[in-house]
């Protein structure tokens, strides 16, 4: 039997400030991201992920600022850390395929021995993960 597969994995939620109308309702862009990264660790905490188990989020990282350069507005993003207990590589796939996936550690086991019949295992689930990720943004972007 293979040991399970435990990871860091870091994500930063991007916030994007919204203005008011007239004085009231307008949202800054640090407390977007604040929220969002919310949003995304009540998920994470409350809702089952097939061959994923939770152990540890840490949402501890100060929410940061860039100016984006295409939009030419101050951006803020939310970090946050979550410690993961994988079945298999191809479990963690859905975290680094998403637009906020930042950086991946792998924290057990220290050394890794992939078959080719594991690596034809894991490219499949990233162009599966790609796929439903450019739906999505086509869904999205026609939907406009």
């Amino acid at each position: 039997m293979h040991r399970p597969l435990r990871v860091r994995v870091r994500m930063d939620f991007k916030g994007i400030g919204k203005p008011g109308r007239f004085l009231f309702g307008g949202k800054p862009s640090d407390k977007a991201a604040e929220d969002l990264r919310e949003q995304q660790v009540a998920v994470f905490r409350n809702v089952p992920i097939q061959g994923i188990l939770v152990e540890d989020i840490d949402m501890s990282a100060e929410v940061y600022t860039v100016q984006d350069e295409v939009s030419n507005h101050e951006v803020a993003y939310a970090p946050v850390t979550l410690q993961l207990r994988a079945e298999t590589l191809e479990d963690v796939v859905r975290f680094i395929a998403r637009d906020d996936f930042r950086k991946i550690e792998i924290i057990d086991p220290p050394n890794l021995s992939l078959t080719k019949y594991d690596v034809e295992r894991l490219l499949f689930r990233v162009a599966e993960e790609m796929r439903m990720y450019r739906s999505l943004l086509e869904r999205k972007y026609n939907n406009r």
